[in-house]
């Protein structure tokens, strides 16, 4: 096998990956870039050492950065987690939290709940931390293509792969609540919701929530 190097290939490897002046106004800041792995090549020891003050969710060594929510987006994670928080934590099933707060699911995975739902025994592991898996999840779906797909397509095989139990999800835009519940490896549907119907869990028995009060409790401001 040859392993005569071309200049070409010489080119693509000597190739700076950033510019090597000083950034200039109206640029990047390429010296602060320089200081990051490329998408990719992060770790999750990267990852947690990141200080970020958005949402970003970690997969297969890239960063997802997920989109600011709206006022009608925490309008209904706040419905949501209290109903939620009363129910659990006062039977003392376990805590509940919300975002940002990362949620390692395995290797090479790592999520961001809008509203997570730990046993004791998650609790006690995360060390005050962050919980290794969880019991139920809610996303409340953003509008965008790029978070439709994630939250629909993406997230329920990695939680289930990560063994949730549950997993909610709540979209403004069809305005269902959708109950997705562990059979074996793989998630089974225990319910899509609409206004006017209750939507029920399997893993807390009793605890329901009125669909239309849900997406009632977004404040929509006219214009």
């Amino acid at each position: 096998m040859s392993t005569v190097t071309t200049q070409e290939e010489m080119t693509a490897v000597d190739e700076p990956l950033f510019p090597q002046t000083r950034s200039k106004r109206g640029e990047p800041t390429w010296e602060i870039a320089e200081r990051y792995p490329r998408q990719g090549e992060w770790t999750e020891e990267d990852y947690f050492a990141l200080e970020a003050d958005y949402f970003v969710e970690f997969v297969d060594g890239v960063l997802e950065f997920l989109p600011m929510p709206t006022y009608n987006h925490q309008d209904i994670v706040k419905f949501l987690f209290l109903r939620l928080f009363d129910f659990v934590e006062s039977r003392n099933l376990g805590k509940v939290q919300f975002a940002p707060l990362p949620v390692k699911l395995f290797k090479g995975r790592i999520r961001e709940p809008d509203i997570v739902c730990l046993n004791h025994e998650q609790v006690k592991s995360a060390k005050g931390k962050y919980p290794q898996g969880a019991d139920l999840v809610v996303e409340v779906v953003s509008p965008d293509d790029e978070s439709r797909k994630r939250d629909h397509e993406d997230k329920p095989v990695d939680y289930a792969r990560a063994g949730v139990k549950e997993y909610w999800i709540v979209d403004p835009e069809t305005q269902t609540i959708k109950v997705l519940t562990l059979s074996g490896k793989k998630y089974k549907t225990h319910g899509e919701f609409q206004p006017g119907q209750t939507a029920t869990s399997v893993l807390f028995d009793g605890f329901s929530i009125n669909v239309a009060d849900v997406f009632a409790a977004a404040d929509q401001v006219d214009d």
